[in-house]
Parts: C-alpha cells; sequence; structure tokens
C-alpha cells in the first residue's frame, strides 16, 4: 500500500489532528478525525434504515470543514491513479 500524505487540519493543536491521505494503489481514501459522541453516532446510524450498529472495524469519524480542500485532492489522487 503506497499511502500519500494529503494534508492536516490548519488548525490543529498537533495533538488532535484529522489527516487525510489517499491510496491510489488501493484506490481509496484514508481520514483521521474525532470520534462522535454516542447521540451523533446514533443518529447517524439511525439516519437510513439500511444502516447497522458500526462493525468493529468500521468507524464514524468528524471532519472539520475547513479540511474539503485536503479531501477534494485526496479524491483527486485516487481519480489520476484509475486513469493511468
Amino acid at each position: 500500500m503506497a499511502v500519500e500524505f494529503i494534508g492536516i487540519d490548519p488548525d490543529t493543536d498537533r495533538d488532535h489532528c484529522p489527516t487525510a491521505w489517499a491510496d491510489a494503489e488501493a484506490q481509496e481514501i484514508l481520514l483521521q478525525g474525532w470520534k462522535p459522541d454516542a447521540e451523533t453516532e446514533a443518529q447517524c446510524v439511525g439516519s437510513s434504515p439500511a444502516n447497522g450498529p458500526v462493525p468493529d472495524n468500521e468507524a464514524i469519524v468528524r471532519i472539520p470543514a475547513r479540511m474539503i480542500p485536503m479531501i477534494r485532492e485526496a479524491c483527486d489522487a485516487v481519480e489520476r491513479a484509475q486513469l493511468r
């Protein structure tokens, strides 16, 4: 897996660092973010009749809106890899 660092939350305090990476080979985007509180997670899970509980190997994470440019860049990196 060749993971490319895309960016870190520009307002980070270096202890709580939402981050974005792209894995062009696997065609995946990796995000580090804050875990939601139990109420927010329940709202996410309950927002669709198709959703069940979040499996142990998955997570819901919060990403600040200020990171949208980095998320777009990660998407672009993965899409570029598809064109090769």
